[in-house]
């Protein structure tokens, strides 16, 4: 029960505080009448009933405000409180909101300002008694016990908070660490499976060079043992082929979706994908000059990508009435790509996935190259991106 109670302040702290403050809120209504026409008065002078209710609506009012500004309400209650005694106005049942402000300091600050507010409390405790007459000692010990055990319970409040909060924390940030240590396990272990299996692979291509050689030395003088060499090529790329795909599939991230080992585009694909770019609506100018000559298919998919993101970002930016120009010139050392639009010139956008620059970017690097991406001085956005023909570095 005791839970449910915590869990429902923590989700409605506004309206547990609002109920919490409402006895004391009625109880100063309903004697107000009394405490006006002087039935019910101890000590100093009454106000009448207005007056009270006035003075009860200045005290009691800010509690309700207590828990976002505790520091601020006990000086304010205070110094009505003192103002009220300096005018020598009876005290009312209001004034006990001292010791509700009292108590949400000691609750919610540190210790040093709950001290001063006890001591608050203690004086104001001191200077309602010697209203009423002589002030007594063993009255004021007595009054004093109340306050006191008021005080030391919002200090267990706030120790028991802080308490749980620590506990909190602390799971947290064991809970991290032991996530932490996981991932770190994982990627150890991953690694070693890489290695393993990039040996496997090396081998499985080592087999297979030394069988082609033995082809090529056989393929006249003995045409069988050519023929079984090409098998055990063969059959060994096979191997070979399943063992990286487990590597990729062991380097892969956890969240990474499964996807198909479907071809990748390379050049071939360069003119449907300028058709699909004109189905979207932008006008497409696709320019070559060269041949492209034994192109290997990794650099042939880094030509795609370009020119893929680059048609991408103008459709996103270039604007209305956009138009793009693709120029792919193959020399006989690099590779130019030129894009270029005249939409609005907005700045590339970078998504995720080795898409945007920093993915034109890496992949060109990959290859010995370079790609330069900026806005046209007279408008539009120009890529300009050039790739050595030869292998990756």
């Amino acid at each position: 029960m005791l839970g449910k109670l915590r869990a429902l302040r923590r989700r409605h702290p506004a309206w547990i505080d609002t109920l919490m403050v409402t006895p004391l809120l009625l109880y100063c209504l309903l004697s107000a009448p009394d405490i006006g026409a002087g039935l019910d008065i101890t000590g100093g002078e009454g106000i009448g009933t207005w007056g009270v209710l006035g003075l009860s609506a200045l005290l009691v009012g800010p509690l309700f405000w207590r828990r976002r500004f505790p520091l601020a309400v006990m000086a304010l209650v205070s110094g009505v409180s003192l103002l009220q005694w300096l005018g020598d106005v009876a005290a009312i049942p209001a004034n006990l909101a001292v010791l509700v402000a009292m108590f949400t300091v000691a609750a919610s600050c540190s210790l040093p300002w709950a001290v001063a507010a006890g001591a608050v409390a203690e004086l104001g405790t001191g200077m309602v008694l010697s209203d009423w007459g002589e002030l007594d000692v063993e009255i004021f010990l007595n009054a004093s016990v109340f306050v006191v055990a008021i005080w030391i319970g919002g200090i267990y409040v706030n120790m028991r908070r802080r308490f749980v909060e620590n506990l909190v924390e602390r799971a947290e940030r064991a809970e991290r660490e032991r996530d932490q240590q996981a991932l770190i396990a994982t990627a150890a272990e991953r690694a070693r499976i890489a290695r393993e299996l990039h040996d496997v692979v090396a081998h499985n291509v080592s087999v297979i060079v030394v069988q082609a050689d033995g082809a090529g030395f056989a393929i006249d003088n003995d045409p069988d043992q050519a023929k079984r060499a090409v098998e055990a090529i063969s059959a060994t790329g096979r191997q070979a082929l399943a063992e990286m795909r487990r590597l990729v599939g062991v380097l892969r991230d956890d969240g990474a979706r499964s996807e198909e080992y479907a071809p990748q585009p390379g050049l071939g694909q360069l003119d449907e994908l300028v058709r699909q770019v004109r189905a979207s609506g932008l006008p497409v100018d696709i320019r070559v000059e060269g041949t492209p000559d034994h192109l290997a298919e990794g650099l042939q998919l880094v030509i795609y990508r370009i020119v893929q993101e680059a048609l991408t970002n103008t459709l996103k930016h270039g604007g209305p009435g956009v138009k793009a120009t693709v120029q792919v010139v193959y020399g006989p050392r690099d590779v130019l790509l030129r894009i270029a639009d005249d939409g609005r010139g907005a700045a590339s956008a970078t998504g995720e996935g080795g898409h945007g620059l920093i993915g034109m970017r890496e992949r060109v690097s990959m290859y010995g190259g370079d790609v330069h991406a900026a806005p046209k001085p007279g408008g539009g956005f120009l890529v300009v991106a050039r790739i050595p023909a030869g292998g990756p570095r």
